[in-house]
């Protein structure tokens, strides 16, 4: 649907741009609350470390299925409207999350606040519709930089706001902000018309195999650790795996609007792109699980013993480099190529993971690392992104662009799920404190998965440079 019509062109007041603005601040905020107060969440709910994985990563999981659907929604039936009614979903699971008395009803709210990464989408189809060209490549670049800056908020104030308060009010303030800021977009954004209806129907069938196989990996992962004593519990999950994944590609082949289009990964740029994609962010994940774990713990000549506020202090350099890194990856992806950018990224991964196995026993030894690795991610992703979408026909961006997004879903989840079964399997019975050698052998092995990725490097296309 051509958003850049003049024919839908609608003025729209900066009173309403501004209550968009707020939106991504207010979204961002309640992102990012669970990851500095992963141990303090934990310790209150009794979690294992697998437990405490797969709560990190599950809002992740939703906002890549929800997105496809939120897009293609809001180019048929109006931004505006979806967007709404997207808001309302992840408000309710805030409410849910904030109320939660133990870790089912916290998954749950948090798969329910998943719906807000489909919220920038609809956001930049609102933008495109009610702003000219120019203006509306500018406030995209606003938006999603509110977006950063609340990430980096709700970094900064969920640890004191869960210590000083209680981690219900952590959930609670993020979710009222979000409410408030979607009745001022419901009031001062006008409607945008609704696209052509016609066209094929959406791939539910696709969308609810993906969602299953997605589930059960993460429960293979997650229940890795402990499903030795019960070969056949473990068993039926991978065959249910497999039946899953098979029925997915199936349908996906078929469907003549497919949610994630298989057949482009017979492309080598595409089928590239994404095993890089989920190798990085597997090794990244890693080190986003393992930092916040090595910092909390007080063990025996290793640790910090770091509070939900000073963990949140100290990972916001990790934050800063992140929001750096897709402004610095695209100029140098113009300027040197995606291969050179991507090589670099690795190496930079690589040699991070590996010198925090070496050296952590300084907080400053934890802290640049993280931000070395966030960095790496950032620079690796944007540079696959970029090329992915230039390597294919202007109709199938999206759908490529897809790809990698599921890609990176799966590595951060199996990243963050392999770090939980490293800390279950090295801690001793009854204690609650790991070995250390858990943490080093957790970012030796991301290292080297990391630095395989090399291998796939070199192969990336002269057009890629």
């Amino acid at each position: 649907m051509p958003l850049d019509a003049p024919a839908r062109a609608i003025p729209v007041r900066k009173s309403a741009l501004g209550a968009l603005g707020a939106l991504a601040l207010a979204t961002g905020a309640l992102e990012s609350v669970v990851t500095p107060t992963l141990p303090l969440l934990q310790r209150e709910l009794r979690m294992s470390p697998g437990e405490g994985a797969l709560l990190s990563i599950v809002l992740l999981i939703t906002g890549a299925l929800v997105t496809p659907a939120a897009g293609r929604f809001g180019d048929r039936y109006g931004g505006r409207r979806v967007l709404v009614l997207l808001m309302a979903v992840v408000s309710a699971g805030g409410l849910v999350s904030a109320l939660a008395p133990n870790l089912p009803v916290l998954l749950l709210g948090q798969v329910l606040q998943g719906a807000m990464v489909g919220a920038l989408p609809l956001s930049f189809i609102l933008l495109r519709t009610h702003l000219p060209a120019g203006r509306a490549k500018t406030a995209i670049g606003v938006v999603s930089g509110l977006f950063v800056g609340g990430g980096m908020t709700g970094t900064l104030a969920a640890g004191p706001v869960a210590e000083g308060l209680s981690r219900h009010w952590m959930f609670a303030l993020p979710t009222g902000a979000v409410a408030a800021a979607t009745v001022l977009v419901h009031r001062l954004m006008p409607q945008d018309p609704p696209g052509l209806s016609g066209g094929p129907r959406f791939d539910w069938a696709g969308l609810l195999l993906l969602s299953g196989a997605l589930v059960v990996l993460m429960l293979v992962l997650a229940l890795a650790p402990e499903l030795g004593a019960q070969p056949v519990l473990f068993v039926a999950l991978l065959v249910l795996l497999a039946v899953l994944a098979t029925a997915w590609t199936a349908v996906e082949r078929r469907s003549a609007a497919p949610t994630v289009d298989l057949r482009l990964l017979a492309r080598p740029a595409v089928w590239r792109a994404c095993v890089l994609t989920l190798v990085v962010c597997a090794g990244t994940s890693v080190a986003v699980y393992l930092v916040p774990q090595l910092l909390s713990v007080s063990g025996d000549g290793y640790g910090f013993g770091a509070s939900a506020t000073r963990i949140g202090l100290l990972l916001l350099p990790g934050a800063v480099a992140a929001s750096l890194a897709g402004p610095l990856s695209g100029t140098a992806t113009r300027r040197l190529g995606a291969r050179a950018v991507v090589a670099f990224g690795v190496v930079l991964l690589t040699g991070a993971l590996f010198a925090l196995a070496a050296v952590h026993s300084e907080v400053w030894h934890v802290v640049v690392g993280k931000a070395c690795v966030a960095l790496a991610n950032g620079l690796c992703v944007t540079a696959l992104v970029t090329s992915t979408a230039m390597s294919v026909g202007r109709g199938d961006t999206g759908i490529a662009s897809g790809l990698v997004l599921v890609s990176r879903v799966v590595g951060f989840a199996v990243g963050a799920q392999l770090g939980g079964a490293l800390l279950t399997a090295g801690t001793p019975a009854g204690s609650a404190v790991p070995a250390e050698s858990v943490f080093v052998a957790g970012f030796l092995v991301a290292g080297a998965v990391s630095a395989l990725s090399l291998l796939v490097v070199r192969t990336l296309s002269e057009g890629d440079k």
